[in-house]
């Protein structure tokens, strides 16, 4: 018996491949099967052919759907059982030595390959009710159903949906995400920590839909295109206030421990790479001028409710964010403040641009070019002179904060705020000295 599986193994990793046969990714596929290998598979009791198959990898039993119809039934079969589903679909969820092709997702890329194979002459709708009745019974594919800290269940749940969609067009992609908000509760979730509650009340209802979402959805996209359809899926059906909440649950900054940093947007300065992230995703919104679902003024209307959640944010890291999100959002943003007469809010965010490219001990040429572009936007010359006095009494008044704070203050703070008051007297320098050396060419 043992020596008729193994020599039916090697039948089936080693066919012969003399014969002429079409090509479909990469793999040689016979049309013309004989009735004679058709006989021989049904001949064999299908436990004997389920044992020639756990011989084979997932990838080769996917190559079997490849064959024929008949082969794709018998594939479907074995992949149906019980036995196969506790092998594969629980594979080492929570084993941390795992071997590097396995930490990687290997095993459930080739998952998704086998069956993207074993369903594709079915439907979507059919092919993903098949899929994802395979995947209910794993708990840590269900959104609340594992409670193993830091499971990496979503990250695999996410490099399986993407093989198995891999070129689907957008209907299908959409037809997709219904159906995985369906199965996993997703919109109720995104409405509960969107719009009921104070911030950070629900902590970890926030953090575990931000790691759904990235891990499932977003973080692995192919390409900037395909995490932009998602994204938006997320945020088409929920009006701006709740949109912009979203966001910043997904890719807003986060503290020690995970949670949302929401006061610390309000109160103090952010590190540095704090927020690139969220710049990221606004740029993925804002760089899309063709998509009629999501115009630019979309993009800036999301930035200006982000920048006000949960409150006002402190100006240094609005200045940050706009940096980060480079000179075209940056001017656009900027000029619709000065179209609705924000004159003071508007030199006082270009202050502190000044000082962070002075932090980061950049080229100062960025916020020169920035003024200049925000000037020609003034039609009349008192305009002008109106937008430069704000500036320069902004870029006095400022100073003279960090000074009275460093005064009245106490403590580790204090240096942090000398230095500070002290970079934007050599920020304010370099800058002048541009604008100047412009002037007087």
């Amino acid at each position: 018996m043992m020596l008729s599986i193994h020599l039916t193994v090697k039948m089936v990793k080693r066919r012969p491949r003399t014969y002429t046969g079409r090509r479909r990714r990469g793999i040689v596929v016979n049309c013309n099967q004989t009735m004679d290998e058709k006989s021989f598979f049904q001949k064999l009791p299908l436990e004997v052919f389920h044992m020639i198959l756990d011989y084979l990898s997932v990838l080769e039993v996917s190559e079997l759907c490849l064959a024929s119809t008949e082969m794709t039934r018998y594939v479907v079969d074995y992949v149906s059982t019980n036995a196969w589903k506790n092998k594969m679909m629980h594979y080492s969820f929570h084993y941390i030595n795992c071997p590097e092709q396995e930490c990687l997702g290997g095993h459930f890329r080739a998952l998704g390959v086998l069956l993207k194979r074993c369903t594709m002459l079915l439907p979507t709708k059919e092919r993903l009710k098949c899929v994802m009745y395979k995947f209910s019974q794993v708990p840590c594919f269900i959104r609340d159903n594992c409670s193993k800290p830091n499971c990496i269940g979503f990250f695999r749940y996410g490099i399986f949906l993407q093989t198995l969609i891999a070129g689907w067009d957008d209907l299908e992609c959409k037809r997709v995400f219904d159906f995985l908000c369906e199965v996993s509760n997703l919109v109720p979730k995104i409405k509960a920590v969107t719009t009921n509650g104070k911030l950070g009340m629900k902590s970890y209802e926030e953090l575990e839909l931000r790691y759904f979402c990235r891990k499932v959805l977003l973080d692995l996209s192919p390409n900037p295109s395909e995490c932009r359809f998602w994204l938006l899926q997320l945020l088409k059906p929920w009006p701006l206030v709740s949109q912009a909440h979203l966001l910043l649950i997904l890719y807003g900054p986060q503290v020690t421990g995970g949670s949302i940093s929401w006061q610390d947007l309000v109160e103090q300065v952010l590190p540095p790479n704090a927020l690139c992230d969220l710049a990221k995703s606004i740029l993925l919104l804002f760089n899309n001028p063709k998509n009629k679902e999501w115009s630019i003024q979309s993009t800036l209307a999301v930035f200006e409710e982000i920048i006000v959640i949960p409150q006002p944010w402190h100006a240094h890291n609005v200045a940050r964010l706009l940096v980060l999100c480079g000179n075209k959002l940056c001017y656009n943003v900027l000029v619709n403040k000065v179209q609705s007469g924000q004159l003071t809010a508007v030199a006082t965010i270009i202050v502190f641009i000044i000082l962070v490219l002075e932090k980061d001990n950049n080229e100062m040429n960025w916020a020169v070019d920035l003024v200049k572009q925000l000037h020609k936007s003034f039609r009349l010359a008192g305009q002008k002179y109106t937008f430069i006095r704000h500036l320069e009494y902004k870029c006095s008044d400022i100073t003279a904060e960090f000074l009275s704070t460093y005064v009245n203050g106490n403590g580790d703070a204090n240096g942090e705020i000398l230095l500070a008051a002290c970079q934007l007297l050599t920020a304010t320098a370099r800058f002048h000295t541009h604008i100047l050396g412009g002037l007087l060419k």
